[in-house]
């Protein structure tokens, strides 16, 4: 496979970052299943994952990249959606969270329906979203990114993604990074736990490193705690326990999504032990990538993750693609693959086969894995 680059005037403009602002389509379909109930509710999963995984197989790939050293003046247009859907959704949720808690057409199952697509949104294009704000460096950016991820009540993913898992990535003291053979049904549960435990360790250690202990006001915890209890007090004043208990049903479900990328991510991907509890550098064969047209389009180019992982701070519309000599490549786009990350056989059938073969081009040299399988190997220092 052959990468070209994009001129710089490629890049720039408003045409050239529409296709990414695509994510605000979900906000019409939410709201049509509200009006219209019944099955309607279910609208935004069909949407969201059976239309655009349609659309990836017609659209096909892009393989072209933009110059990696655009001027980020010139890329306005493209922060503009990651910071404008900050507001959008939290005011779409809220407001769905006051009208679907009054609407006498709606029962309890088209109700969790409802708020469980809303969790699809808030779960596939909010903690996305957040997931590149949070890597930028204003402090706007930022803080959006730390509304998004308290409107889903998982704000530690800020301090478990940049103190835990960029460091530790493929290595056993990353809990984000699935090992081979191990379902997504077992590595849910373990993730869940081991990122909040990870996430205050790193976050308490960096405190103690400045003298302070963990009840400091620095602690990030405390900024985490205060704007979460906000959102379920809003959630319970708009629209009683009824609302708050909807309010839960979209934040576990945002949840679900996003662990279920985390898995398709790394999954059985493995730093090479240098020994003493050393490991290689992060390397772009280290993470899964998918060259989908559509679904990056949609997930801003996450699937672009091996040049995420290689430049943590790069803007989304610059982040390179990689052929498949340099990086491993996914049958499908990541909404196809979260959905057969669902089925354990149908997983492993699809990659572990993959992951053989990754392991033969890149580590030919190793017979042994046992100790990567059961994540055995020296927690990296």
């Amino acid at each position: 496979m052959t990468i070209v680059t994009l001129e710089e005037d490629r890049v720039r403009g408003p045409a050239a970052a529409l296709p990414f602002w695509i994510s605000l389509t979900m906000v019409p379909v939410i709201w049509f299943s509200a009006v219209q109930g019944g099955w309607w509710v279910l609208s935004v999963p069909v949407y969201a994952w059976g239309l655009y995984s349609v659309l990836d197989l017609v659209a096909g790939t892009e393989e072209r990249n933009a110059d990696p050293l655009t001027d980020r003046s010139q890329l306005g247009w493209y922060r503009a959606i990651t910071l404008l859907w900050g507001p959008v959704q939290i005011a779409t949720l809220f407001a769905l969270i006051d009208y679907a808690t009054r609407a006498p057409h709606l029962g309890v199952w088209e109700l969790v329906g409802l708020f469980f697509g809303m969790g699809v949104v808030s779960g596939t294009i909010g903690i996305n979203y957040a997931h590149e704000l949070l890597h930028q460096k204003p402090k706007w950016d930022r803080w959006t990114a730390d509304l998004l991820l308290a409107s889903v009540l998982y704000s530690h993913f800020r301090s478990e993604h940049l103190l835990v898992h960029h460091r530790h990535v493929a290595t056993p003291r990353d809990p984000a990074t699935a090992r081979y053979n191990e379902g997504f049904h077992r590595f849910y549960p373990r993730v869940l736990r081991q990122s909040l435990v990870s996430a205050w360790r790193a976050e308490a250690a960096m405190l103690a490193r400045r003298g302070l202990p963990f009840w400091h006001i620095g602690n990030p915890f405390c900024r985490y705690g205060a704007l979460q209890a906000a959102m379920l007090s809003m959630a319970l004043l708009l629209g009683g326990w009824t609302g708050l208990g909807l309010f839960l049903v979209q934040a576990g479900t945002a949840i679900w999504q996003l662990e279920l990328v985390n898995y398709v991510e790394h999954y059985g991907l493995t730093r090479r032990h240098l020994g003493g509890g050393r490991y290689e550098p992060v390397r772009p064969h280290h993470s899964w990538n998918s060259a989908r047209k559509v679904s990056n389009w949609m997930l801003i180019n996450l699937q672009r993750h091996s040049d995420h992982h290689y430049k943590p701070d790069r803007p989304f519309p610059l982040l390179q693609t990689y052929d498949e000599e340099e990086a491993p490549q996914l049958p499908a786009g990541y909404l196809a693959m979260t959905a057969a990350a669902m089925v354990p056989p149908l997983w492993r059938r699809m990659m572990n086969p993959r992951v053989r073969a990754w392991r033969r081009r890149h580590y030919p040299d190793i017979g042994d894995w046992s100790a990567c399988r059961a994540a055995s190997t020296p927690l990296r220092r």
